[in-house]
């Protein structure tokens, strides 16, 4: 008999969400859940659960991930991300990630090497000697969306009405400090074994020191 049930829950980011944005998160959290909930039962692997609804919510443009991502002031995507294996602590992050659709599942290849964290230029080398595609030509990951949200940011800044960088726009929250976040998952298997990870996209400046 399982010790417990189950369980798989999600995240798509907490915070100043306009109204026109929360049925597509909803939407969006609840197939993630279903996805991972479904691979748990299949497999019985944490890891499969939260890497599977993470990727879901990583193809989805209502949320920080993947497509989707906030851009950096220059207009990009560069993306974190990190999964940890409750029962043994041992974790994958990647950070610095560019043009690959799911950072999630890079993180985790991470966590089968001797390293528990790679970025910059030494991620991206890791992912193509492990197969991983990298979109051609780059920028694919950046949504109209999130042009817009980055537009605002500039026009906050020039106007001096906002300090921080968000992952929302709309008219609910227009020039204000408020934001989002990124996803994040958890699972828990019939044997209590625990396992998270988030992934993030940012507005950043990196030529900033």
């Amino acid at each position: 008999m399982p010790l417990i049930d189950p369980v798989v829950l999600v995240h798509g980011g907490a915070g100043d969400i306009p109204a026109e944005r929360v049925e597509g998160k909803l939407v969006g959290v609840k197939r993630a859940a279903r996805i991972g909930y479904e691979k748990l039962s299949a497999t019985g692997c944490v890891l499969d659960a939260v890497e599977e609804a993470v990727r879901s919510m990583e193809l989805d443009p209502f949320f920080n991930a993947g497509y989707g991502s906030v851009l950096t002031t220059e207009g990009n995507v560069e993306m974190e991300a990190s999964i940890m294996n409750g029962a043994t602590l041992r974790a994958g992050c990647c950070s610095l990630v560019k043009d690959i659709m799911h950072p999630i599942s890079l993180a985790r290849r991470v966590m089968k090497t001797p390293h528990n964290f790679l970025a910059g230029n030494g991620v991206m080398q890791f992912a193509k000697e492990e197969g991983f595609d990298v979109l051609s030509p780059p920028g694919q990951l950046v949504t109209d969306y999130a042009r817009e949200a980055l537009e605002e940011w500039k026009e906050g800044q020039r106007r001096g009405e906002i300090e921080f960088a968000r992952t929302e726009i709309g008219s609910s929250n227009k020039y204000n400090k408020a934001e989002v976040g990124t996803v994040g998952a958890v699972a828990i298997d019939a044997n209590d074994l625990k396992l998270t990870e988030n992934p993030i996209g940012d507005i950043c400046d990196w030529t900033k020191d």
